[in-house]
């Protein structure tokens, strides 16, 4: 991936417009990643693959249904015991957590 300083994406503009449609442009600020530039058809393809979060009450009875029909496909064992309820990690409060 490019990166370009913001100032010099303010001065070539067209250049770096056009560089984008080869892949994402990274744009920094003061060293650190503030945005990227990006073609319009990969935006779209982006965005068109983005998937929202709903909350479980605004799923319909037949979303509910496959759900809860759904199966997982693998020829490998697997255990939902072993996925830990919590983080289960233990650490010691830092002076930051007082």
């Amino acid at each position: 991936m490019v990166t370009v300083p913001a100032s010099e994406l303010q001065k070539n503009f067209g250049e770096w417009h056009d560089r984008s449609y080869e892949g994402p442009v990274e744009i920094t600020r003061y060293g650190r990643t503030t945005a990227f530039l990006v073609s319009a058809p990969l935006f779209e393809a982006m965005w068109s693959s983005y998937r929202r979060a709903i909350s479980a009450s605004a799923l319909s009875v037949g979303d509910i249904d496959l759900i809860l029909r759904s199966e997982v496909e693998t020829d490998r064992p697997y255990n939902l015991d072993d996925i830990p309820d919590e983080d289960t990690t233990s650490r010691s409060p830092s002076t930051s957590d007082r």
